[in-house]
């Protein structure tokens, strides 16, 4: 039995759900990999998935047997990459990831730069809000809002992440700009949905932290969305500055500034971090884009 290729066809079906779908995209007969998948499960002595007429579902040694087989087979194509890369121009499948908002306003036209710059790079860009492990998901650059993870990876800080509080000034003319961060409270409130749910209203008064979160009136991931809203006058909306700045320049919404400054978090130092793995900046690609891009962002924050 070629292990290596079992491993890949199981890796494959666990990703797409399906024996079908995998075997497609190894060009294989559905048949032919169900048997090499079934032979790997005789060879371990142990069952790795459970088999339906609707779906495929790892059992819980199954999940084990899955991370492991993910890091062998990242690293196994990191290693060949690395072999292949003694060029010297960077070239190849380059893998990014951006949180959305970030993603479209500042990355995506950046991306075009680098594509002009280095015209055999072929980008794969996601745009997601779901947290990743670099590592295990098949990521060469990613792009994250919040604070340094602890992750055994480099973080390079881009640039500031901090939300501010804004309003649209009809909203202030119909209930009044409000002059004490606890009277957010009694205000509607427009919330940016992330990950781990919807985004607080925090400060710290005297030592203390409180919540004075508003009523909400729109919850939601889709940045656009809730800046629109906040134009139209329905609430106070909390987000970046970045993710702003076209509204507060063009006066469509205006920054709320109170004794005590919000929070979304009590941790501090809250920034965009481009993460990558140490050993992946040794390939031309990524060396390139990481440059690129950290020189790029820090020049226009």
């Amino acid at each position: 039995m070629d292990q290596l290729r079992a491993m890949r066809y199981f890796s494959k079906v666990v990703e797409t759900g399906s024996f079908t779908k995998a075997a497609r995209m190894f060009n294989v007969p559905p048949s032919s990999l169900s048997r090499r998948v079934a032979d790997l499960e005789k060879s371990l002595g142990a069952t790795l998935l459970k088999r339906s007429t609707r779906v495929v579902k790892l059992t819980e040694v199954g999940q084990i047997y899955y991370n492991d087989v993910q890091q062998i087979l990242n690293q196994l194509s990191q290693s060949n990459e690395h072999v292949r890369s003694y060029q010297t121009t960077p070239m190849g499948r380059l893998r990014i990831s951006s949180m959305v908002g970030f993603g479209e306003k500042i990355l995506l036209p950046l991306l075009d730069e680098l594509s002009a710059l280095y015209p055999e790079i072929v980008l794969d860009v996601s745009l997601s809000d779901e947290l990743l492990t670099l590592g295990r998901d098949d990521v060469d650059i990613a792009i994250r809002g919040g604070y340094a993870p602890n992750e055994r990876v480099l973080a390079i800080r881009l640039m500031d992440n901090g939300f501010v509080p804004v309003a649209s000034p009809s909203y202030l003319e119909k209930y009044g700009m409000p002059t004490h961060a606890m009277e957010l409270k009694h205000c509607s409130g427009l919330y940016f949905r992330t990950p781990t749910g919807p985004t607080p209203w925090l400060c710290k008064v005297d030592e203390q932290w409180h919540d004075v979160s508003g009523p909400a009136v729109a919850i939601s991931n889709n940045g656009p969305w809730l800046a629109k809203k906040a134009c139209n006058g329905e609430g106070i909306l909390m987000s970046t500055r970045w993710a702003l700045a076209s509204y507060l320049e063009s006066g469509m919404l205006q920054e709320l500034k109170f004794e005590h400054e919000l929070a979304i978090t009590q941790h501090s130092e809250m920034a965009v971090y481009l993460l990558y793995q140490k050993q992946r900046y040794l390939v031309p690609k990524v060396k390139a884009a990481v440059d690129f891009l950290v020189e790029r962002i820090r020049q226009n924050s």
